[in-house]
């Protein structure tokens, strides 16, 4: 009897496996993000205003004069307007500048687009009692929320008034490069009453402070001084409702800290009125 054979069992073929190059999903992967990312530039450089031209010298100097010069009637039209209320009562040692008299604070950046945006207003308010020279233009940064928003600095400025001394320091510049420093009491007021360091910051003689900008930034995009300041003269317009508004409540605050002196800007109704809404 032979012995029977005995056959392997066949295995089942199995289907090759098709391996991809570790690569190709890793790069469509990186082409996928750098079409997102070059939408998304494409879309900032349509949206983003374009810096309007510094004006020259001559022209500053001619829109602070027509900034700082705004009739009394306009003031008390506007009243408020629609700038919201930010500046809040404290308390404490009142604060004094340089030549003894009542101090205001601010605490800003060049290339904050809030900061930006009460420049205007703290101008308009300030020429009421006093005068600025060497007020430069700038704009904000061209990288941050409300890009290049037309807008003074404070750096190098000088202030001079018979009721208040002003003093401004402009942390950074528009590239965000370092530039004043506040002293140590300076910090330490900024750290009481705005914890968070938010900008601009504003101190109104240790009486009043207020941190955020009282209007949006977007009011003056793509626009240029001399059409602000030219807006700035019809009651009416959406740009000096907000800004002479702010002024107005700006004014209020500088004014509890005089005394309210001088008496042709304290006394007028709507700074009154505005006073009393600050407590």
């Amino acid at each position: 009897m032979s012995a029977r054979k005995t056959v392997p069992a066949r295995r089942p073929m199995r289907k090759p496996v098709s391996r991809t190059p570790g690569w190709v999903a890793p790069a469509a992967v990186v082409v996928a993000i750098a079409l997102v990312v070059a939408a998304f530039f494409v879309v900032r450089w349509y949206t983003t205003p374009v810096p309007p031209k510094a004006p020259s010298q001559d022209t500053t100097a001619a829109v602070v004069s027509q900034i700082t010069g705004l009739p009394e009637s306009e003031f008390n039209a506007v009243a408020q307007g629609t700038a919201s209320n930010l500046i809040k009562p404290v308390t404490g040692t009142g604060l004094t500048g340089a030549t003894g008299k009542p101090e205001v604070l601010y605490i800003g950046a060049e290339y904050c687009p809030y900061c930006a945006a009460e420049r205007w207003a703290l101008i308009v308010a300030l020429g009421r009692f006093g005068t600025f020279s060497g007020l430069q233009t700038t704009t904000s940064s061209s990288s941050d929320i409300y890009p290049n928003t037309p807008t003074f600095t404070f750096r190098g400025a000088t202030y001079t008034s018979d009721y208040i001394d002003f003093r401004a320091v402009e942390t950074s510049d528009r590239n965000q490069q370092p530039l004043q420093t506040p002293s140590a009491s300076e910090q330490q007021l900024w750290s009481k009453y705005d914890p968070g360091g938010s900008i601009p910051f504003v101190d109104f003689g240790n009486k009043y402070a207020m941190s955020g900008a009282t209007y949006s930034p977007d009011l003056l995009g793509g626009a240029s001084w001399q059409a602000i300041a030219s807006e700035l003269q019809d009651q009416n317009s959406t740009q000096a409702k907000a800004i002479v508004g702010s002024a107005n409540l700006i004014t209020a605050a500088i004014c509890k800290t005089t005394s309210d002196k001088p008496a042709s800007v304290c006394s007028s109704p709507a700074i009154q009125d505005l006073e009393k809404k600050l407590g």
